[in-house]
């Protein structure tokens, strides 16, 4: 695979920590020079001098996307690292909205963070792909999308992802733009909400291991990453649209 994304560039959002960042670690491996962006300059600056390598200039990019103008600054800023073939959309969270019946304010937040985001992204940045005739773009979702898992208006979000990803994919498929979205179950991340949870209710964990994951096991940033990796590169050339769940067997859903 190294093979054939070994040149290209990319860009990850939300690649400050956790899942973000190994998608870009996992790329740089590849070959692939890699847009890293998230809120934090010292995230993106400690991420980007892990991938340091000759041949692929890597970038950091500090800028909250979630603002009014934060997707229009991030393409200005790309403007220097050229024109990514690859765009991971793994930007997005809860905001802590936890209310069903929270104020429609705090439901925009949420789908401000986790889809609007993603789609003006795409409106800039998707042109150039189908001109080249080859891209790739991946939307980081969760399970949450499509089972219930999580607040009401993450899942709403994820699920408008889902529905963006299997209607647009289709679209682009015949200009050689592959769009796609993995939903994630339980990932495990260094500082994230499980880790905390090892060490403030480890009986909490458990329970839910036992009831939740039929490997026993949360996921790792790493084994996203790896599958992210194929989704970016020739062998998924025949899934425009495509939904994929990634999650330890969490999901008990059937249809997608």
């Amino acid at each position: 695979m190294a093979g054939d994304l070994a040149g290209k560039r990319a860009l990850v959002t939300g690649a400050g920590r956790g899942i973000g960042r190994a998608i870009a670690q996992h790329l740089a491996e590849q070959g692939v020079a890699v847009a890293v962006a998230a809120r934090t300059a010292s995230d993106v600056e400690d991420v980007v001098a892990s991938l340091q390598a000759e041949s692929s200039p890597h970038a950091a990019i500090a800028l909250d996307l979630a603002t009014e103008e934060g997707p229009t600054q991030l393409v200005k800023a790309l403007s220097k690292f050229g024109a990514p073939e690859i765009v991971v959309h793994n930007l997005g969270g809860t905001c802590d909205v936890n209310d069903p019946f929270a104020p429609i304010e705090e439901w925009r937040k949420v789908m401000r963070l986790n889809f609007d985001v993603a789609v003006e992204l795409n409106r800039s940045l998707v042109p150039a792909m189908r001109d080249a005739k080859w891209g790739r773009v991946v939307n980081i979702a969760s399970v949450a999308a499509v089972e219930l898992n999580g607040p009401p208006s993450y899942a709403a979000a994820k699920a408008a992802l889902c529905a963006y990803t299997r209607c647009v994919g289709r679209l682009l498929g015949a200009d050689g733009v592959i769009m796609s979205a993995v939903l994630p179950g339980v990932v495990e991340t260094e500082g994230g909400y499980w880790e905390q949870q090892r060490s403030d209710d480890p009986a909490r964990v458990q329970k839910y291991l036992d009831e939740r994951c039929p490997l026993g096991r949360f996921g790792t940033p790493e084994e996203v990453a790896s599958f992210v990796g194929f989704l970016c590169s020739d062998n998924a050339s025949f899934n425009p649209g495509g939904v994929f769940p990634l999650d330890g067997g969490q999901l008990r859903g059937y249809a997608f």
